[in-house]
């Protein structure tokens, strides 16, 4: 598993990665500045370190075996996507490359991680099947950096969170 972090791209020595690296990620998600308090707390635990700590400086533990991990696999794998859920995700990934403020909608391979996600979501939410609302949700944070917004729409203002929420009310969701 990968985590990276990504700055603004105002910031020096900070480059776009290119379409094909953004796709590999299954999530991108948006995370404000902590507040004031946390920063401050986060400075206290931290602000003596003048390099990357060791995992044990952070009191991290192992909670599952490798099996038990194959078995959650195994799971999420056995999870139900109804043919309409299918016919959803890929009707709303296509609508991304046909819509007129995107110079690149999401893939295939965009498609695929969004139903590999929402499998995973249905099984930690206590469910043998997912539901459309999955797929709302997490179309964001699977699809937005997956996107490439035409300039046209940039100087308007638009962001791939307000197209795809566009995307996904005018893309008719199973019943």
């Amino acid at each position: 598993m990968v985590v990276a972090t990504k700055n603004p791209i105002e910031q020096q020595g900070t480059y776009p990665l290119p379409e094909a690296q953004l796709d590999r990620f299954l999530f991108k998600l948006l995370i404000d500045h902590p507040s004031r308090d946390e920063e401050l707390e986060i400075v206290r635990r931290h602000g003596h370190r003048s390099a990357m700590p060791r995992l044990e400086d952070f009191d991290i533990k192992a909670i599952a075996e490798s099996s038990a991990l194959a078995k959650a696999r195994l799971a999420v794998t056995n999870i139900r996507l109804t043919e309409p859920l299918v016919d959803y995700i890929v009707d709303v990934v296509r609508a991304t490359r046909a819509h007129s403020s995107l110079e690149v909608g999401a893939s295939t391979r965009a498609a695929n991680m969004l139903a590999s996600a929402v499998r995973a979501f249905a099984v930690l939410q206590g469910r043998d099947f997912v539901i459309p609302d999955d797929i709302k949700l997490l179309a964001l944070p699977v699809l937005r950096h997956r996107l490439t917004i035409a300039p046209s729409a940039e100087i308007e203002g638009l962001t791939a969170d307000r197209i795809l929420r566009e995307v996904i009310d005018q893309t008719p969701a199973p019943r």
